[in-house]
């Protein structure tokens, strides 16, 4: 039997700290801190709700990070 695949590692940091960053820098500070994979959403998108280990949630208006959420 195959071994099941092993989830990103969540790394320990606080999401509030890339809210009034600008989008470039934060995506480039997360990846720094280790997370697998961030995303940039404009605010109220639509999106689905499933949790993702190791992903990082930015809403961003006007480039700048107006919100962020881990999953």
């Amino acid at each position: 039997m195959a071994p099941l695949p092993t989830p990103p590692a969540q790394p320990d940091d606080n999401p509030e700290r890339y809210v009034g960053l600008a989008v470039e820098e934060a995506g480039r500070t997360a990846r720094e801190h280790g997370w697998s994979t961030v995303r940039t959403l404009p605010p109220g998108a639509i999106i689905t709700m499933e949790f993702l280990q190791g992903r990082l949630n930015f809403e961003a208006k006007d480039d700048t990070v107006t919100r962020c959420w881990i999953g």
